[in-house]
């Protein structure tokens, strides 16, 4: 069995941001703003709702990143966590490095590789399900994106969770408003995305995606017991924390210049 490789760090979203910012300038990568729109929630995740003593552990909650271009995040806290090493992180995007775009499972932390989007849903609904026919005690998180609500997938899994009452299931949209090739309300308009949830026999919560303590309360307060499945329509901001990329499409793919990443580094230090 894999043993932890640190000392856990602090989780914050300014150290989940810095670390995105970092290797995503060392490796000359993009899909910068779509891990920096998650750093408050992997931070409320991670920090305070996860119950996970090790990634081995049986009883340890499911954590699935269905919009898996946004590894970055996810590796920057298996980092905190001390489940992976400064060493290995460093490899990101590297030649022969686990550590790529998309997330893989063999990597310490990670449960299912995806980034094929509309996927991780599935994934969530296989493991709660198990864990309802088994009586274990977990509970699957899956992190979605907005566009992947344009995926008829996803719209599978919800009449399937809704239908088999999956209450150990809690699933978060990143509802930033935008994707690879536009703005969401332009390339297929998602509206009412609650009342469509609801219509599915999900329990759904519009939330501040990036007030972490809210999120913490409002996920503590679940039913997971019995009941619906549960989603949390996270508001987010794309690019959060770093003015020049919030809100602005390119910053999907583009990586940064020398100055480009100077300012971001600034920024994020005064949020």
């Amino acid at each position: 069995m894999p043993q932890l490789t640190s000392t856990p760090l602090t989780i914050s979203p300014y150290h989940i941001q810095k670390i995105i910012l970092e290797q995503s300038k060392r490796a000359n990568v993009g899909h910068i703003g779509s891990a920096l729109s998650i750093a408050h929630i992997m931070a409320a995740l991670y920090g305070q709702v996860l119950k996970i003593p090790h990634p081995q552990n049986p009883d340890r909650d499911r954590f699935i990143l269905s919009k898996g271009h946004a590894a970055l995040a996810l590796y920057a806290v298996l980092f905190l966590k001390g489940w992976i090493s400064q060493e290995e992180l460093n490899t990101f995007c590297a030649d022969d490095s686990r550590l790529g775009v998309h997330p893989e499972h063999d990597v310490n932390g990670i449960e299912f590789s995806t980034g094929s989007l509309g996927h991780g849903l599935a994934y969530g609904i296989g493991t709660a399900l198990a864990a309802k026919k088994t009586k274990a005690p977990y509970r699957t998180f899956v992190l979605l994106s907005d566009a992947e609500c344009n995926e008829g997938s996803v719209w599978e899994g919800a009449m399937f969770a809704g239908h088999h009452q999956l209450s150990n299931l809690i699933c978060v949209i990143d509802c930033n408003g935008q994707q690879a090739m536009g703005y969401t309300k332009d390339v297929l308009d998602l509206q009412p995305l609650s009342q469509k949830w609801q219509s599915f026999g999900w329990d759904v919560h519009e939330i501040d995606g990036h007030d972490v303590n809210t999120m913490v309360e409002k996920i503590s307060l679940l039913n997971t017991a019995d009941g619906s499945p549960h989603m949390m329509i996270a508001r987010t901001t794309f690019g959060k924390g770093v003015s020049y990329m919030e809100n602005k499409i390119k910053w999907h793919y583009w990586p940064m210049s020398e100055e480009e990443y100077k300012k971001a580094l600034k920024e994020i230090s005064v949020a």
